[in-house]
């Protein structure tokens, strides 16, 4: 499994992952993600996360007590550029290396999994029986990425993956515009972890102590896909409250803190998300009308809804198929007037009802379909 750190943040492949462990051994490959270095202390303390990784004993990555059974972490070390021919080969080389000696290990040839393009030029090049890719997102259309290779990069992958898995319609439509075609597996939530936890159960969160109620909260990374003039316009109108943006920043613009309603957290630990919803009026995702934005399934779109709060999101392909469950909204002014009146009413019952659906998301079932289409007919044999 190709993918970003293990633990680093709660992805959906790691949530299909783990619904497999009880039937599979996994291998999960750490890899240096998709953006390339710069001269900033984000970047600096990445590769100082990553030099850690390399440097101490094989398998030493991870404590095995805090790992699930079933799974082993990997840290193969990697050149950090994939921008250029010379890059992309010495990477190619360096991955060949470390994971045919892996590989050869294991008691049969595994399946190979990943979630990101820039490991294309190992497909043929590592003993594996099976190739597969599991799309998550328009990575050449990414803002702040290294876009034209990973284009390049991602039309390899389709084409010569063995099987293909898309999380949106948008980008299960690219994907048969290269001539290839893709099962659709929209993400999954976990209803137990995301319900909302009583006033008793309440834990508090200190990144909100002192911050002016009510409280409409994004959380995520918060990155150039936020739309500014959504955010400004409800900071405008509102006469009380804060815009509460929770995650790492990545480069966002500036005019988005503009107003002193408007304040961002940092990133918090996922466990203290339920205990954030529970806190805020209203979930917001203030996402703009891009390219982008069209082709990702936001994880946390279902994560929202089953929090029980309201929720207010930008219309978008992904959130147009449960607009009967929140308010969808495509001008600042629309935005602003539907979280103000969420603030006042709450979610309506019709809402509510229609929520009922998401019994039928849950990750086991998605992580069923994942392995069926992965594996192919090995899944149905062994039934």
């Amino acid at each position: 499994m190709f993918a970003d750190d293990w633990g680093r943040h709660p992805s959906s492949c790691q949530h299909l992952i783990r619904r497999l462990l009880g039937r599979r051994e996994v291998r999960w490959v750490n890899t240096i993600g998709t953006r390339s270095p710069r001269l900033d202390f984000a970047t600096l303390a990445r590769a100082l996360e990553k030099l850690r990784h390399w440097v101490r004993p094989r398998g030493a990555g991870h404590a095995s007590a805090a790992l699930p059974s079933g799974l082993r972490v990997v840290n193969p070390r990697m050149w950090p550029w994939f921008g250029s021919a010379f890059s992309r080969r010495l990477n190619g080389v360096l991955l060949r290396r470390q994971l045919t000696r892996l590989i050869r290990t294991l008691p049969e040839p595994p399946v190979a999994v990943t979630t990101l393009p820039i490991v294309a030029d190992l497909i043929g090049e590592l003993p594996v029986r099976r190739w597969v890719y599991y799309c998550v997102d328009d990575f050449g259309q990414w803002p702040g990425l290294d876009q034209v290779p990973l284009r390049r990069m991602d039309d390899l992958l389709i084409a010569r993956a063995d099987v293909r898995i898309a999380v949106s319609e948008t980008l299960r439509d690219r994907i048969r515009s290269l001539g290839r075609d893709a099962h659709l597996l929209t993400h999954g939530v976990d209803l137990d972890f995301w319900a909302t936890p009583s006033r008793a159960e309440e834990a508090a969160v200190p990144a909100l102590e002192g911050l002016e109620r009510p409280l409409v909260l994004f959380w995520g990374v918060v990155d150039r896909r936020m739309d500014v003039a959504l955010v400004r316009r409800l900071a405008s109108d509102l006469t009380n409250g804060t815009v509460v943006l929770a995650g790492p920043k990545a480069d966002p613009d500036p005019a988005l803190f503009a107003s002193g309603r408007v304040v961002s957290t940092g990133p918090l630990p996922f466990e203290q998300l339920p205990h954030l919803a529970r806190a805020a009026s209203v979930l917001v995702m203030p996402y703009a009308d891009l390219p982008v934005t069209r082709a990702i399934q936001p994880l946390k779109l279902k994560e929202y809804l089953a929090t029980g709060r309201p929720v207010v999101v930008r219309d978008l392909p992904a959130t147009r198929d449960w607009g009967d469950c929140l308010d969808l909204v495509d001008t600042p002014e629309s935005f602003s007037a539907a979280v103000r009146r969420r603030i006042a009413d709450g979610v309506p019952q019709a809402q509510t009802s229609a929520r009922a659906r998401l019994s039928s998301e849950g990750w086991a079932a998605k992580a069923r379909m994942f392995e069926r289409w992965a594996l192919g007919a090995e899944v149905a044999d062994a039934a």
